[in-house]
Parts: structure tokens; sequence; C-alpha cells
């Protein structure tokens, strides 16, 4: 999961990392309660999952009430890359001396914790690591060793940043490898961090990605930050069944396994002129049980005319994926028929189950561009 700046930097709250005092408002009236609450001067940021803000209107220094109420009548309502704002941070304004980057995610080639830090904050890190690939500083941490003070110091006095930062900055990084790893975080990331003329360092902004399949040991954070933004109801519900699920705008539902297969499947939909309506991956779970879950949350979605189902059985096997279907078929009362391609481990066996049930409501292809065509012609997309 996402979080939106605020969430973010509440987030980092949790963990001591510096943030300038702030609020959220949904509403003009609330912008200026919380204005008058901080402060003034404030920034008025709209919150949403989209970079550009600034350059599309959606941040605004504002001196007084009147131009509280000015820009954040402006900013919400506001489309930033079809992203509509619903929700403001009202921010105290900060004097910056210097913007800093620093980040921590995931090395998977390596298996290995990353960290970048630059003195060269407040844009793109892309465009830092194409204009000036010298100016960020790197480290590769081992999760059994973890971020050591000896580390921290060693990585931060290799960004080069203002000696009066260097202690502070020590210890943010220290603390933002904390929050990364005890909440099971993808990305943590301050762009900027900022230097005061006084000599403070703070986050100015927050992204962090959250993983979802950590969402049972962080209840307390998840609780927190989870259904504060309106949701695609159909990802609620696909959520509630354990389901990873993307909902999208077309008329032909798609299952598969694997988030691969199922990408290719969304892929391979485009390709031969159809309309995917939504992203499933059901893992490896191909039971009835399972199976009726997936179906239910497709059948929920009026806009589905066909459905397909694209299975490539490694360790699941699709004489019991075939199964898995027909037992769904009669739990769940369908709306659309059924496009099911089966290949890999006891595919044949599973290709003749479905065979033997084949129906007006369920057809079988035993290649995936003949399914993707079958589906997309019955969804009325060719």
């Amino acid at each position: 999961m996402d979080l939106f700046e605020y969430q973010g930097k509440q987030y980092f709250e949790r963990f001591g990392i510096p943030i300038s005092p702030g609020g959220v408002a949904d509403s003009v009236e609330e912008a200026v309660e919380q204005a008058e609450k901080i402060g003034y001067p404030v920034v008025v940021k709209a919150q949403v999952q989209v970079g550009g803000r600034g350059k599309a209107g959606g941040i605004k220094l504002a001196n007084d009430a009147d131009e509280v109420r000015l820009h954040a009548g402006n900013i919400l309502g506001m489309d930033i890359k079809g992203h509509v704002v619903r929700r403001l941070w009202i921010e105290q304004a900060s004097d910056i001396e210097a913007e800093y980057y620093v980040s921590l995610t995931l090395d998977r080639s390596k298996k290995l914790h990353f960290g970048m830090l630059s003195a060269q904050g407040g844009v793109d890190i892309e465009q830092v690591a194409e204009e000036s690939p010298d100016a960020i500083a790197k480290i590769w941490i081992d999760p059994v060793d973890g971020l050591t003070p000896e580390s921290a110091r060693a990585w931060v006095q290799a960004a080069d940043l203002d000696p009066r930062a260097e202690d502070a900055t020590v210890d943010i990084v220290q603390k933002l490898y904390t929050c990364y790893i005890e909440g099971d975080a993808t990305l943590a990331e301050i762009n900027p961090l900022i230097l005061t003329p006084d000599g403070e360092v703070r986050a100015l902004d927050a992204k962090v990605s959250l993983d979802y399949a950590a969402v049972y040991r962080h209840q307390e954070i998840w609780g927190a930050f989870d259904g504060l933004e309106p949701h695609d109801e159909r990802e609620r519900r696909a959520s509630e069944l354990g389901l990873q699920y993307v909902g999208l705008e077309g008329s032909v539902g798609i299952i598969a396994n694997g988030a691969g297969l199922a990408m290719s499947t969304v892929d391979i939909v485009n390709q031969v002129g159809g309309k995917p309506a939504n992203f499933l991956d059901i893992g490896g779970g191909a039971s009835a049980d399972h199976m009726a879950n997936a179906l239910t949350v497709i059948n929920e979605d009026e806009n589905v005319k066909a459905i397909f189902i694209n299975i490539f059985g490694g360790i699941t096997r699709c004489d019991e994926v075939a199964r898995g279907i027909i037992q769904a078929m009669e739990r769940v009362e369908l709306k659309s028929p059924i496009i099911a391609r089966l290949d890999g481990t006891n595919a044949t066996e599973g290709r003749a189950i479905l065979k033997e049930n084949e129906s007006e409501r369920l057809q079988m292809r035993e290649d995936m561009l003949s399914a993707a065509n079958a589906a997309v012609k019955i969804a009325g997309e060719s």
C-alpha cells in the first residue's frame, strides 16, 4: 500500500523522524482551521499519489486565512495527472537552506537493503543519477547486521552534506531504517530532507510503500492508514477475501496464477483488441474456495461480460484447478461465461475435466491467444 504524504509523515513521526507541524483538511474551512492552529505562513499541499504537484498548482504558500481559502478552494477537486484531490495537508512553511534526498528500498538482485543519499534533493533522483551520478552516496545493508551507527555515519559523510547537518542526518537515516524494517516497508523516501538556516534537519516530504503481504503483522499501522481514502469497491471486496486484485475499466474479467502471468494476460487481452476489467492473481491457491472467491469478486463487476481464467500449472496441478473451477461454478451464479486455458503440470487431465463440463457457461481453449480472442469476442469488443 502506498501512503499519501500526510500518512507517510504520520508514519515517520512514530519513529521519531522530525517533520514540520501540519494537519489534514477535507474542506476549505478545515484548511483555515488547521492553518490558524499551526500559525502562518503555511503551505497548502494537494494529497495525491503522483509526482508533479507543484508544477500542476497543487502546492501553494499562504500568508493568511484569505490566501488559504483561495488556494484550498482551487486545489480541492483539482485533477493532477488523473488523480482528483480530495484531501489537503496544511503544513507550517519552512525556511530552507539546503535540500537533500534519502531513501531505502530492497535490492532484490543482491538480496540486500539499498540506500541512497544525496546533497542534491528536491528533484527526481533519476535526474540526479543521470546528470550527476557521483552525487549519490549508495549503501548496501545486510539484513543480519542492519544499519549500524558507524556505517550510517560513513554513508552520510560520503554524501558530502553541510557539516552542520551531519549529526542530525545520521540520526534520521538510522530512524528511517528502523521504520523501513519494522513496518515491512518496500520503500521509505524523503525528498527533500531539508536543512534550515538555524541548523535543523527534518523531512519536508514523505513517500512510503508498505508491503501488503505483511498486513497481518501490523494491524496497528494498517488500521491507522487503510481506508482513509476512497477505494475501488471491487478492490475492497477482494482485499476482504485475501485476493491480489486491481480494478480496471474493461469488460474481460481476468483470473491467473502468478503476478507475471496475470500481467501477461492483461497484455494479451489488450493486444487482441479487448479491455481487461481487472488484474487478479490467485497465486498458488486454485482450490474451490479460492476460485469461488475470485469468481465472486469478478461476478460483482457489472461491466464484466466474459471471464478469462489463465492457469499455468507448476506446483499447482491443472487437474486440481479444473475441479476447483467446476466446484466454484456450482457455488457462484455467474452472470458471464468463463473461457479457461490450462497449461503445465497435468494439463491434459485438467483439459479433459473441463471438456466434459463444457457448456455455454464454460469454454476451454488450449492456448493463451485463442482463449484471449474468445473472451474478447464474447465480451463484444471485437
